[in-house]
């Protein structure tokens, strides 16, 4: 592999449908991700239909 620092951060993982990031590690060295979700579908307030 070549000169790589274990300590680096990842960068941020792009897809369509989300993004991760990474977290600081913890005590024990485990580093977690933190995903945001993008909303694939626009939700419309209700109204009430007109009488006839």
């Amino acid at each position: 592999m070549g000169n790589v620092d274990k300590n680096a951060p990842v960068p941020d993982g792009k897809t369509e449908y989300y993004t991760t990031k990474q977290q600081p590690a913890d005590d024990n060295g485990h580093v977690g991700y933190h995903t945001e979700w993008v909303e694939l579908q626009k939700e419309v307030p209700y109204e009430t239909p007109k009488k006839p």
